[in-house]
């Protein structure tokens, strides 16, 4: 939501996407936003705060959500709340190794590290117990986008899944 327009750029991006494909928003702070994406086309919320409100909004629609916590209490308290998925946030200062520690007392949890994933740690998160990742700028390179550069990304979301399914095995 930190994007000018966003509420119509999914609204539009919605329209024309094959059925197969999910499209969610992020950033969703507030009640008022969370309702407004899911009814312009969001099939799922991601937020980098823990706001119980937009838990329950997502419930109501049956939108799944994915609220930012950094704390085991924060943590708990989200799943509690019916949240779907833990995102974990900023997962630069914690590491991996924080995922082992808050999965042993809390193994039911699913939690997605986002912020400090790279392509080099990608397959270590998912080792210390991550459903998934959130990967932002070691996928979508600025760069690579600002020269059109598409196969670089293309490389990167390839490179990616290659650690994830590694990590799997």
């Amino acid at each position: 939501m930190t994007v000018p327009g966003a509420i119509g750029l999914i609204e539009e991006t919605a329209k024309t996407l094959p059925g197969e494909f999910q499209l969610g928003a992020g950033t969703v702070l507030d009640t008022e936003t969370a309702r407004q994406v899911i009814l312009a086309g969001a099939k799922y919320i991601v937020a980098p705060t823990l706001n119980l409100d937009v838990i329950k909004m997502c419930h109501r629609y049956d939108v799944a959500v994915m609220p930012g916590c950094f704390t085991p209490t924060e943590i708990l308290t989200a799943w509690e709340a019916g949240a779907d998925v833990i995102k974990v946030f900023p997962a630069t200062a914690l590491g991996p190794s924080y995922f082992k520690d808050v999965r042993a007392p809390l193994p039911q949890v699913r939690l997605m590290p986002t912020g400090g994933v790279t392509m080099e740690n990608a397959g270590e998160w998912i080792k210390a117990g991550a459903v998934a990742i959130g990967v932002g700028s070691a996928l979508v390179d600025t760069k690579a986008i600002a020269s059109g550069n598409f196969a670089q990304i293309t490389k990167n979301a390839k490179s990616l899944i290659d650690s994830v399914r590694a990590a799997r095995a």
